[in-house]
């Protein structure tokens, strides 16, 4: 699991010498591990899977291009298999914030030279904007996920949502780490809210299918929630951000 920060240990070394390195670990790790810009779209549903194709065909080659260019770190563009009014996410991400925007600034020079009609915009007519910080994930750099996702949207008390981030590496990620090893989840990630809406943080998990996904997080809440005492940090997380959106992803296209 990776996370903000992270602190090195030393075999055969000075107790100083592990202090400073630590410091100096922490020091170049400060800050989220990636910046990621999602488009949630509002597509209809007669056109959805043209819009697939228009992606498929002219869209994502352009996007590879721009992770063999640099400014895209990954992207993906993921389909509407359970939930609530989202059909499609495109996403990509940077190490940066300033890199991100200015990805995003290649990527609209990109389109605007194309030739035609935007037969898209008429498919997906709206669409909300986030961006958000990833804090927290089991995700090597470079490594893919599987082909089925859940995304768990989370509102949350912005005063106390820190502390419930804290929380989430305490009590989720040891038992989704545990679910990977045991071959129930591909990944999980944690990110926070930068821009957008309501939603504050971001919880996803990406499994071999939606069965194993959804058997896995029953797992969860009931090692968490089940019997007569709950958890008391999961209860706590709960208070905090306690409201949420569930929607089930195919994670059509990714690269990596």
């Amino acid at each position: 699991m990776k996370k903000i920060n992270i602190f090195v240990a030393a075999v055969l070394v000075g107790a100083s010498s592990v202090a400073c390195m630590a410091q100096e670990e922490e020091e170049e790790q400060e800050g989220p591990i990636a910046f990621t810009y999602a488009t949630y779209q509002y597509c209809t549903l007669s056109g959805q899977d043209r819009m697939d194709e228009i992606v498929k065909e002219t869209d994502a080659p352009i996007y590879d291009e721009l992770v063999e260019e640099g400014a895209f770190t990954s992207w993906g563009w993921l389909v509407h298999h359970t939930g609530g009014k989202w059909r499609r996410v495109f996403y990509f991400q940077n190490e940066t914030l300033d890199g991100l925007l200015d990805a995003l600034g290649a990527m609209q020079a990109k389109f605007a030279a194309l030739d035609g009609e935007d037969e898209g915009a008429d498919i997906c007519y709206a669409h909300d904007d986030y961006i958000w910080t990833v804090e927290l994930t089991s995700q090597e750099p470079g490594e893919g996920r599987a082909d089925a996702g859940l995304s768990v949207y989370y509102v949350c008390n912005e005063s106390r949502e820190e502390r419930a981030d804290e929380l989430f590496e305490s009590t989720f990620a040891p038992l989704l780490d545990k679910a990977i090893a045991d071959g129930k989840l591909a990944t999980w990630g944690w990110s926070a809210h930068f821009i957008g809406g309501k939603y504050r943080r971001l919880q996803t998990v990406t499994g071999a299918d939606h069965k194993a996904i959804l058997a896995a997080r029953g797992d969860l809440i009931e090692a968490l929630y089940g019997g007569d005492e709950p958890d008391p940090a999961a209860v706590e997380f709960n208070e905090i951000c306690g409201s949420h959106s569930d929607y089930l992803w195919d994670i059509q296209m990714e690269t990596p």
